[in-house]
């Protein structure tokens, strides 16, 4: 088996959101369904301390994320059907369209709001890592799209030297599923139990 992990430069990213128009328009998703966001995460502080001048601890960075084809997906071992599978020479993790009913407990296990239930298709749908595209030798179409080149794709034991485990906030505590995403991190970012800043643009992340 051959692991996938994303590797995400944090230090690269300016949220121009290119890596999610382009993975919309590959998958050909609705205007209410993503597969990659990009949380605009803020935080600090800009204070008057007399004569003009300004204390200035202010900090902004961006974070590209989809789904991160964890080792212990939580999607996988709350789908009661077996429809959400992890694919065992891969590791990516996807759906079984032919199995899902549709009941959004992955959605609601995972804590990278991955999953989603497409209530016209009638069933999940969520990042696959582009397993075609990977089965072809090409990177997913994110990685592909990215003008800045922050993200990047292979097999774990390459991605997981350019980074730390996806430990950053927003994110959550990376030992509960162990993803598979691994970060540069920049110098601004906070760690993932840090409440020093927020999510600015929650309704475009949800």
């Amino acid at each position: 088996m051959t692991q996938y992990a994303f590797y995400f430069d944090n230090t690269r990213c300016t949220g121009c959101k290119t890596c999610e128009l382009a993975c919309k328009d590959y998958k050909n998703l609705s205007k209410d369904i993503s597969f990659r966001k990009v949380y605009d995460y803020e935080g600090g502080t800009w204070n008057p301390c007399g004569s003009g001048a300004f204390e200035c601890s202010s900090f902004v960075y961006h974070v590209s994320m989809s789904c991160n084809h964890c080792d212990n997906p939580a999607c996988v071992s709350v789908c009661p059907t077996g429809a959400m599978h992890k694919d065992a020479q891969s590791g990516l993790v996807s759906v079984n369209e032919g199995r899902c009913i549709g009941c959004g407990y992955c959605h609601m296990a995972c804590p990278y709001n991955s999953p989603k239930v497409d209530r016209q298709l009638g069933h999940s749908v969520k990042c696959d890592g582009c397993a075609a595209r990977v089965s072809e030798g090409k990177a997913p179409i994110c990685v592909e799209a990215c003008p800045l080149r922050a993200l990047e794709f292979g097999p774990v034991e390459e991605m997981q030297k350019l980074g730390e485990r996806g430990r950053i906030a927003p994110l959550p505590n990376p030992k509960y599923t162990h993803p598979n995403i691994y970060i540069k991190e920049a110098q601004d970012a906070r760690l993932y139990s840090s409440h020093e800043g927020s999510v600015v643009n929650v309704k475009e992340v949800l």
